[in-house]
């Protein structure tokens, strides 16, 4: 009979992934129980290897940007939702500096595409609704605008969480996001005040 698997373990793993990331540290089988109870077989039963580990190390960066964009409100005013978004993207990078690095390392599978994948949608359909009240022009394409606000808060969590950056650098975010979003339509003034209403990140 198959042993029943404790959720408690594997998280415990995925978390001394990230503090040994965090500590410049190597992430070895050995690094990864020391001190812990368990033994160096739990990275296999849960993971079937290291190759699992970073899988699950990269997906659990994803769940929890996916929880904090979750926690942002749909409002009437679609450009201050992407902008809200945005904020809640730098708001975990900066939570999760060690699990971010990982998030987009290629070298490895992720266990549900499809569930990082939504992180992007929640960016195209706010674009879509301001789209749809006429704040951005009617041949805007969503998912390519969606990925240009992407690129510009992803620039900044690379040089500010994980960067050179300091955290000031953060409200370039509204001058950005206000040139990206007037460039596909929307009214400056209103634009500006949209984005700095949205753009809030702590």
């Amino acid at each position: 009979m198959a042993r029943t698997k404790n959720p408690a373990v594997r998280s415990m793993l995925i978390e001394r992934a990230a503090q040994l990331l965090r500590e410049r540290q190597p992430v070895t089988l050995r690094g990864l129980v020391a001190g812990t109870a368990v033994s160096t077989m739990a990275v296999y039963t849960y993971f079937d290897g290291m190759d699992g580990l970073w899988r699950a190390v990269r997906q659990e960066g994803f769940t929890r940007l996916a929880a904090r964009l979750s926690e942002v409100p749909d409002t009437d005013d679609p450009v201050h939702d992407l902008a809200a978004l945005g904020s809640a993207y730098l708001a975990n990078a900066l939570a999760n500096p060690d699990l971010y690095r990982v998030m987009f390392d290629a070298g490895f599978a992720l266990e549900d595409a499809p569930a990082a994948d939504a992180t992007l949608e929640r960016l195209v359909v706010a674009v879509e609704s301001a789209r749809a009240t006429h704040r951005f022009r009617h041949d805007v394409d969503p998912l390519d605008l969606a990925t240009q606000s992407w690129t510009i808060g992803h620039g900044l969590a690379g040089l500010v969480a994980t960067g050179p950056l300091p955290p000031a650098a953060l409200g370039y975010g509204i001058p950005l996001l206000t040139a990206l979003f007037v460039a596909a339509g929307d009214d400056p003034e209103r634009c500006a005040r949209s984005v700095a209403s949205g753009w809030s990140v702590s």
